[in-house]
């Protein structure tokens, strides 16, 4: 059984320079209580830097351990849109050492290119660049820099995703109102911001007729989707009964979910299974870990898959991603 992880990632010592020098009032890189070096947003804490994240032999070590063929890896949050200066120069510099990699362990690694999306000409452009680097996908924010995915800035990007019909791997990032929320309390932007992130952000495309729009897009939510699974009953009755929810669309919001993809990045069997219920078919649904932050679980995001019916495992595991990415 092939294993292929679609949500899994890599930076470089060099992406952290810039956005050290760069990250100006909102980003900082410094030590937490616990004395963990990680990047903060307005003091609060979201992504602890681990070595695993720019070390491609301990992450080969590591997938051996755990019986992973193919990573394909993405940079994480907050991607390269801390500063819209040096936006584009990040976006190259990573996406180049993924093409590296890529060449250098072609059995192993493929990637998903990340853009400079505040700056739409230069995000398209980047795009053929990577596409033809060898990109396999795209990964976005739920957020860019506080801007929705569904702002009319994007739409030259969208379109040109559409048109290469390209996997985009949604993946959230602190969300806007950090300081507002208190969430620097317990860590709260991991386990519970990130999912807010996501779930808003694919609910806005849900409700305001973004996928058709866009149908060739391949969109992947990232952590199962965040609450979505959880709430898709709530949409639809809010879709039926308040008219706003219905103002773009007629489509029934849990008929939507059926249409996008969805990680394994959960940590209960039983929310990967509800999960698997709400995409209407393990087809729409591949593994991924969270390798290598903090609460990546590579040996436990596959032992759940493995957990599963026999006949839902193989898609999952690998046969989905290798379908989706034209692997």
């Amino acid at each position: 059984m092939t294993v292929i992880d679609v949500h899994t990632h890599m930076l470089t010592l060099e992406w952290i320079e810039l956005l050290a020098r760069h990250g100006g009032a909102k980003y900082e890189v410094k030590n937490t209580a616990a004395n963990q070096r990680a990047i903060h947003l307005h003091g609060a804490p979201f992504m602890t830097l681990l070595p695993g994240m720019w070390d491609y032999d301990l992450r080969i070590q590591r997938m051996d351990d755990a019986g992973v063929d193919v990573a394909i890896v993405s940079l994480s949050c907050p991607n390269v849109f801390f500063n819209e200066a040096v936006s584009l120069q990040a976006a190259r510099q990573v996406n180049q050492s993924m093409a590296d990699q890529q060449r250098e362990r072609p059995a192993r690694i493929r990637w998903m290119a990340s853009l400079p999306w505040q700056l739409p000409q230069a995000a398209r452009e980047e795009l053929q660049r990577a596409h033809q680097a060898g990109a396999v996908g795209v990964m976005v924010l739920a957020n860019i820099d506080g801007r929705d995915l569904t702002d009319p800035l994007f739409a030259p990007v969208w379109e040109a995703i559409d048109a290469l019909a390209l996997p985009v791997l949604v993946h959230p990032t602190a969300p806007q109102g950090v300081r507002d929320l208190h969430m620097q309390e317990f860590g709260l932007i991991p386990p519970v911001g990130f999912m807010f992130d996501t779930t808003l952000a694919i609910s806005r495309m849900i409700l305001s007729g973004f996928f058709d729009r866009y149908p060739n897009l391949k969109i992947i939510a990232a952590h199962g989707g965040g609450a979505l699974p959880y709430i898709a009953g709530r949409l639809d009755r809010c879709h039926e009964m308040i008219p706003a929810c219905a103002s773009a669309t007629k489509e029934k919001p849990s008929h939507c979910l059926r249409r996008i993809y969805y990680d394994t990045v959960v940590y209960e069997l039983n929310a990967l299974k509800l999960c698997i219920e709400v995409a209407g078919s393990p087809e729409n649904v591949l593994y991924g870990s969270d390798y290598p932050h903090n609460i990546g679980d590579m040996k436990g995001c596959l032992a759940r898959v493995n957990a599963l019916p026999l006949e839902q495992r193989a898609p999952i595991a690998g046969k989905n991603a290798e379908r989706l990415f034209r692997l």
